[in-house]
């Protein structure tokens, strides 16, 4: 850390899970933290140990334009973003309408990319920065009935990789952060909108299958604490030349390796095994 100017962060979806914990970690480790989610009460918390909690949508143009105009009035910008918003649209694609997948693609990457976009001006000023995107193991591989999902997670690596060449020549590292199975809310919301939406149409066997699945492995303590995704975050803001990827969490590790070194045929048994 610099003895001269307090370093600023900001992270995304900062109201649970992953992105409140990255914000905690980045507040402890001496960072100004900037907060941003829809819910502001959401992060009240936060709040109370120093963060400052921005309401931004980030699918909203508007309100991803307001909260950087008030970070770089405040701050100048920042040395780290960390994009971690994003939720999963799980569902076959025959039943998932393109509004359903454009906002999709809003949240997980177009948004994400506009707020980069927005601060990056500061961070070539300075000639240094760091900016995380967390995507999920299933950047890598991919799931039964989760095509949008995967769509989006895949995208974010490959915009990570090209954006990482594009900013290294003015000192700014791009590390994209690969969780595998965590302990937030993800598993209810995919399986709530998964019944909702196909459990009584043509694929309604198949949707209740994953639904009960996906119920029965997030929630129970079967998954890794998001303190891990957060000190994960913290590793890769302070080492001077970090990883361009970091895996982490359960099943992360041998899932990705299954898929790449057995091939699809393998991975695809694999993973309709799960659904019997």
């Amino acid at each position: 850390m610099s003895n001269t100017r307090k370093k600023t962060a900001l992270v995304t979806g900062a109201s649970s899970g992953m992105g409140k914990e990255i914000a905690k970690r980045l507040i402890s480790d001496g960072f100004r933290v900037y907060v941003a989610a829809r819910s502001v009460d959401k992060m009240r918390d936060l709040e109370k140990i120093g963060a400052r909690a921005l309401q931004m949508d980030i699918s909203d143009d508007d309100e991803i334009n307001a909260a950087v105009s008030t970070i770089l009035a405040e701050s100048g910008g920042v040395d780290v973003l960390v994009n971690n918003a994003g939720f999963g649209l799980y569902g076959p694609v025959e039943d998932i309408a393109m509004d359903e997948a454009r906002y999709q693609f809003e949240v997980n990457v177009f948004g994400p990319a506009r707020l980069t976009q927005l601060l990056l001006p500061a961070m070539r000023q300075r000639g240094s920065g760091t900016i995380v995107n967390i995507t999920s193991m299933g950047g890598k591989i991919y799931t039964l009935l989760g095509a949008w999902y995967h769509a989006t997670k895949h995208a974010l690596e490959g915009w990570s990789d090209s954006l990482r060449l594009e900013l290294a020549p003015f000192g700014i590292n791009v590390v994209v952060v690969e969780p595998g199975l965590i302990e937030t809310g993800f598993g209810d919301v995919v399986a709530d909108g998964l019944v909702k939406r196909s459990g009584g149409g043509a694929y309604a066997k198949v949707s209740q299958a994953v639904a009960k699945t996906t119920r029965a492995t997030y929630g129970h303590g079967r998954g890794t604490d998001p303190k891990v995704i957060a000190d994960v975050v913290s590793a890769a803001v302070h080492a001077r030349r970090p990883r361009t990827r970091y895996v982490a969490g359960k099943y992360a590790k041998p899932m990705i390796a299954i898929r790449k070194w057995f091939g699809d045929q393998m991975f695809d048994r694999i993973i309709m095994s799960q659904m019997r």
